[in-house]
C-alpha cells in the first residue's frame, strides 16, 4: 500500500516516468531504436530536399516525420510539403528546454532497430542544387 502512495506523490511531484528522457530529448520525443533516418540543423537549412530522405518517406509511410518545432518554420516548409505529397503524419516537436542537433527524425511508434539512420551530407545529390547549378552555367554559356 505504501508503495502505491509513493508512486502515486511521485507521479504528482515530478511527473510520468519516462523512460531514456536524454534519448528521448535527443531524437525530438521518440527513442532511437524507432528511428528510420535524421537529418541535422544544418542539413535541413540546406536548399532542396535530400533525395534519400524522399526515398525513405515513400518506403516507409506508417511511419511519422517530425520536425524540430525551435527551427524557422521557412527551412521545414520543403519537408511539410514533402509529407503532405505522400500522405504521411508529421509533428512538430519543441522542447524550451532542450534544443536537440537534430532538425528532422522520421520514426515509427514501435522498435525497428535500423543500425546506420544518420544520412551523409558528401553522399547526397540535393535535387534544387542541381537546378540551380544549371541555370548558373546556362546563365554564362549565353553570355559567352
Amino acid at each position: 500500500m505504501s508503495k502505491n502512495i509513493d508512486d502515486y506523490l511521485n507521479h504528482g511531484m515530478y511527473g510520468p516516468q519516462e523512460t531514456n528522457p536524454d534519448e528521448r530529448r535527443r531524437y525530438l520525443g521518440t527513442i532511437r531504436e524507432r528511428v528510420v533516418c535524421v537529418l541535422t540543423k544544418n542539413q535541413v537549412r540546406e536548399n532542396g530536399i535530400y533525395s534519400e530522405v524522399e526515398d525513405f518517406i515513400r518506403k516507409n509511410k506508417k511511419a511519422t516525420l517530425i520536425l524540430n518545432g525551435n527551427m524557422n518554420y521557412d527551412y521545414l516548409s520543403e519537408y511539410i510539403k514533402l509529407a503532405n505529397k505522400y500522405n504521411l503524419k508529421f509533428t512538430l516537436s519543441t522542447n524550451k528546454e532542450y534544443d536537440s542537433e537534430l532538425g528532422l527524425v522520421l520514426a515509427y511508434d514501435y522498435a525497428i532497430n535500423k543500425e546506420d539512420i544518420t544520412i551523409k551530407k558528401e553522399a547526397t545529390v540535393i535535387q534544387e542544387k542541381k537546378s540551380k547549378d544549371h541555370s548558373i552555367k546556362n546563365f554564362f554559356k549565353k553570355l559567352f
